[in-house]
């Protein structure tokens, strides 16, 4: 008898059970065949991820460590890319800059998003048209995004227009000109930007917090605070550390908005690492330098990835 005929429905339209001794042989085997034929089918598509994604990123990043620039052939040249990263002005100061734009972009995001989430997450009639408002400038182009916010910063722009009409003609000022603003602006932009995807994060975390925690606490007489500070926060710990790590590699990884904004200026004022890899690579023809630069942005990246996982299997743990 066949398989298909042991489980066969009798007249009454039940199914008999399995022979004793034998039934368990047929579901093994069958679990079996479905997990290699998971793998058969995903082959094709790790087969494309390893050539196009990892395969690229070792050979790419063997040029770090000679001094190819693009026409002769390469020549080992050891650990001095590293050094010259290590010992420049201009990297270290690159590097400065992308630690300081992710980081505030970071909080700042974190911040505001949980707070715009926490209050759009009540019975307000617009809540829907808010969020909507809040989540349209996720959609657009970085670039797009960055060009009408060049206009803003303008020495002639709305923004110094607006603190003139005020009488604060003293905080005017040439925003995307200045070394001491020009960081701030770039992160402004970014901040912008991304806070309404911040805040659907925050909301579909607050959509597992159970509200009869929060009711229990008012009951006991808790106030507003004390209820998000003792009731929602812890339970939105493990959203919060997703949301800061995906903001956290977007922050480090920046290059659209500074391209866009400044170009690195002025005086490699704004430039960040992402930058300085364009222009080693592209602009200067050192691709050797810009594959050291590019491990080192790679490296930042996937260690404050790996950080991040390991946060989330000590919470899982407990």
């Amino acid at each position: 008898m066949s398989p298909a005929a042991a489980v066969r429905p009798d007249a009454t339209g039940s199914v008999p059970p399995p022979a004793p001794g034998g039934g368990g042989r047929v579901p093994r085997r069958r679990r079996a065949a479905s997990r290699v034929a998971a793998w058969w089918w995903s082959l094709p598509a790790l087969a494309l991820i390893a050539a196009v994604h990892y395969a690229t990123t070792i050979a790419g990043s063997a040029y770090a460590f000679t001094d190819f620039n693009g026409f002769r052939s390469p020549e080992f040249v050891g650990l001095a890319n590293f050094r010259e990263i290590l010992t420049g002005a201009a990297p270290l100061r690159a590097l400065l800059n992308t630690v300081v734009i992710a980081v505030a972009f970071l909080v700042l995001t974190n911040v505001l998003g949980m707070a715009f989430a926490v209050a759009l997450n009540r019975q307000l009639k617009s809540r829907y048209v808010l969020r909507t408002v809040l989540f349209a400038p996720v959609v657009l182009s970085p670039l797009a995004v960055s060009y009408v916010w060049k206009f803003l910063f303008q020495q002639d722009g709305p923004i110094n227009q607006v603190l003139g009409a005020v009488g604060l003609e003293s905080l005017q000022r040439t925003w995307l000109g200045d070394p001491l603003t020009v960081v701030p602006a770039i992160t402004t932009v970014m901040v912008w930007q991304h806070i309404g995807l911040t805040m659907v994060i925050y909301l579909a975390g607050l959509a597992g917090v159970p509200p009869e925690n929060e009711e229990a606490a008012a009951m006991d007489g808790a106030g507003p605070w004390s209820r998000f500070r003792h009731v929602v926060l812890p339970a939105l710990r493990p959203t919060i550390l997703v949301a800061s790590t995906m903001i956290l590699v977007q922050g480090l990884r920046v290059f659209d908005q500074v391209q866009a904004l400044t170009g690195g200026g002025p005086f490699g004022a704004s430039d960040t690492l992402a930058t300085s890899v364009y222009k080693e690579t592209f602009v200067n023809g050192r691709f050797g330098y810009g594959s050291a630069l590019a491990l080192v942005m790679t490296a930042i990246v996937l260690l404050c990835a790996l950080v991040q996982m390991l946060l989330l299997r000590e919470r899982k743990e407990k």
